[in-house]
């Protein structure tokens, strides 16, 4: 589609500062509306993530980016590439003004770092490096300059306290299982879960916490009015009325593939921590891990049966980083993301039987005597190496408890409970 409008001949003339290059932004000299629009066309006419773009943005700001870029005199060929093949779609400016008119009507509201609600977490990225990077996405994973969103809760506060919960689109019976069970759970607790809304792993998160009534938040590779997949609509619709659908590219965006990737390291750097359920050798789920392992953040792994594909992504990061932690049950995840020493998960333990309660003279005459046999006084001490008084006074203590019976002939263990039948 043509997006620049009857009559448009191409951008407007940027302004000039002495020395041929547009001025940086001043307090006065720009509305905060035109800052906004220069947000949503500064992703347009460039993928999020990219550098040189965040770079420009951080010295000169974003009014005075966009005039240098329209003006093809961007740092780097690539950009200038870029900016050009994207332009002549349209004029950067009206997409944007477009875009933030769709959006209002959408519903959808942008958000920019000037905004109270900002994310301030995904200012982390600009330390993000990812070693033996060579791909774009693997490269270009700067912070967002603004977000789109739909929901009624304040995006900084609903993700103020959130884990990310994210995996293969083909789960397993048993990874959706879990990613369920993750998602009630850490929605029970008040935690937000955040996940991409594709098939399996991310649906089943997304609807754990949506059945706890809790909060969950999904950030999209698209438009934030274009669900992707279709079959998720009817949950995409769900999520923004009780919790918040994000992305980064204009209303309207189309899900292509390399915006997955660049998605990914949003979700990394916007939640307290990630969790990895289900996996193959070769997916993006285990890039979005990598990336919260490149930012420091609590990075989890769920293991899965050795002899299933989905494991394979999941138990090489626990092999290959050391910093990865297993984890198996929400208590798991909140003793990595929760506050240092109030949210410890309880150590695994078997069911207490009766007799983790005796003490060792009483668990040792009580191993002495034989299944199926009754046994005399001093045989029993014998055995357990106890002295007879000792052995006669455990003896009847565990009587009392149902242990043991008393024989004619001796003692003997007694006779397990009767089954109960329904």
């Amino acid at each position: 589609m043509d997006h620049r409008g009857p009559g448009r001949a191409g951008p407007a003339r940027p302004r000039r500062r002495r020395g041929g290059h547009p001025a940086p932004d001043r307090g006065g000299r720009v509305s905060a509306d035109d800052r906004r629009l220069a947000r949503v066309a500064l992703t347009w006419l460039a993928e999020p993530g990219t550098r040189s773009v965040y770079a420009l943005v951080e010295r000169i700001g974003p009014v005075a980016t966009l005039d240098l870029l329209l003006s093809g005199e961007a740092p780097e060929r690539t950009l200038r590439s870029a900016v050009a093949a994207r332009g002549v779609s349209g004029d950067a400016r009206t997409v944007a003004a477009e875009a933030l008119a769709r959006g209002e009507r959408l519903g959808a509201r942008l958000v920019t770092p000037e905004d109270d609600e900002w994310l301030a977490q995904v200012g982390d990225l600009r330390r993000l490096a990812l070693s033996g990077a060579t791909r774009r996405v693997d490269v270009e994973t700067d912070p967002p300059l603004c977000f789109w969103v739909r929901g009624a809760w304040s995006l900084g506060e609903a993700l103020a306290r959130s884990v990310a919960v994210v995996g293969a689109r083909a789960a397993t019976p048993y990874g959706a299982h879990i990613a369920t069970e993750l998602g009630y759970g850490l929605a029970d607790r008040e935690w937000t879960v955040v996940s991409g809304g594709a098939f399996g792993i991310d649906a089943a998160a997304h609807r754990g916490a949506l059945t706890a009534g809790g909060r969950t938040v999904a950030v999209l590779a698209c438009g934030v009015d274009r669900p992707y997949p279709m079959g998720n609509a009817a949950l995409f619709d769900r999520i923004a009325e009780t919790g918040l659908l994000v992305s980064e590219w204009i209303p309207g965006a189309e899900p292509l593939r390399p915006r997955f990737l660049i998605r990914n390291r949003v979700i990394a750097a916007a939640t307290n921590g990630t969790v990895l359920v289900e996996a193959a050798a070769r997916s993006g789920a285990t890039q979005t891990l990598n990336r919260a392992l490149g930012l420091r953040r609590p990075a989890m792994v769920v293991p899965g049966p050795v002899t299933s594909a989905m494991s394979v992504g999941g138990h090489e990061v626990l092999r290959e980083r050391p910093e990865a932690r297993l984890v198996t049950n929400v208590a798991h995840v909140l003793e990595e993301v929760g506050r240092i020493g109030y949210d410890l998960a309880p150590p695994a333990r078997a069911p207490e039987r009766p007799r983790d309660r005796l003490d060792e003279e009483a668990t040792q005459v009580l191993e002495a005597l034989p299944r199926r046999r009754t046994l005399d006084l001093e045989s029993v001490a014998a055995r357990a190496g106890v002295d007879l008084r000792t052995a006669m006074r455990k003896l009847s203590m565990l009587e009392e408890l149902a242990m043991v019976v008393r024989r004619d002939d001796g003692y003997a263990l007694a006779p397990p409970p009767p089954v109960a039948r329904s």
